[in-house]
């Protein structure tokens, strides 16, 4: 039980860090992966490329399929929705943080 309130708690965290990096350059599915695990975050790809897809479908991410060594890789880079999405997120992340960080 206490696994899935985490998961759901740090899902927004997880999204807001894959527009931050979606935003500087093309990311790809196994990559973000890892950079998330850097960060403590151990999730699935079941967990992951839903997560990919629900973010496009909100307009949020666009997709690039790439042939990379004859193998279809699909790259995923924040679209305007996106980069303003972030802007906001960012700024009501900060205040929330401020004010729990000081207790």
């Amino acid at each position: 039980m206490e696994k899935q309130i985490y998961r759901k708690l740090f899902l927004g965290f997880i999204q807001i860090h894959i527009l931050h990096h979606a935003q500087k350059e093309a990311i790809f599915g196994s990559w973000m992966l890892e950079e998330l695990q850097e960060h403590g975050y151990h999730l699935s790809a079941g967990t992951l490329y839903p997560l990919l897809h629900a973010m496009e479908s909100a307009d949020l991410l666009e997709k690039e399929d790439k042939n990379i060594a004859g193998k279809i890789r699909k790259y995923y880079k924040s679209t305007e929705k996106g980069s303003m999405v972030l802007q906001e997120a960012k700024k009501k992340a900060y205040e929330l943080f401020k004010e729990i960080k000081d207790e």
